[in-house]
């Protein structure tokens, strides 16, 4: 039988219910910040919950296998060390140019060189030193 939902007791066990969530979410916030590897284990013992109680949370489920999913437990960055979407696109805006720039340098380098050539082997015909026949 359960208790009244407006009873002492039910509201007790929703109270320890919402702290044991916090708990848990806090202890997922800070390994996640730490850079520590997020397991159901890591956040049960950082929470002082089981790992059974965590499976039975969808959304604090499915956040810690997303963050397993997109870690690397080798080389896991903290949470204040990871770039940034405009820090990316300010590198990958860099790069492009820097990229068009050698492409440039490039196309106007291989010009001077098939000038230099050209110029070395009309010299060479004006003064019959052509080796081609």
């Amino acid at each position: 039988m359960r208790p009244d939902p407006g009873s002492p007791l039910a509201a007790a066990a929703a109270r320890r219910h919402e702290l044991t969530r916090s708990r848990a979410i806090q202890a997922l916030r800070e390994l996640d910040r730490a850079g520590a590897p997020v397991t159901f284990a890591s956040v049960a013992t950082a929470a002082g919950t089981s790992r059974s109680w965590l499976y039975t949370q969808p959304d604090i489920r499915d956040q810690v296998q997303r963050l397993r999913r997109t870690r690397d437990p080798a080389g896991a960055i903290p949470a204040s060390q990871r770039a940034t979407d405009a820090s990316l696109h300010a590198r990958l805006t860099a790069a492009l140019q820097r990229n068009q720039q050698l492409t440039d340098e490039n196309t106007r380098l291989r010009r001077q060189l098939a000038r230099a050539l050209g110029d070395q082997r009309s010299s060479r015909t004006q003064s019959g030193n052509d080796p081609a026949p």
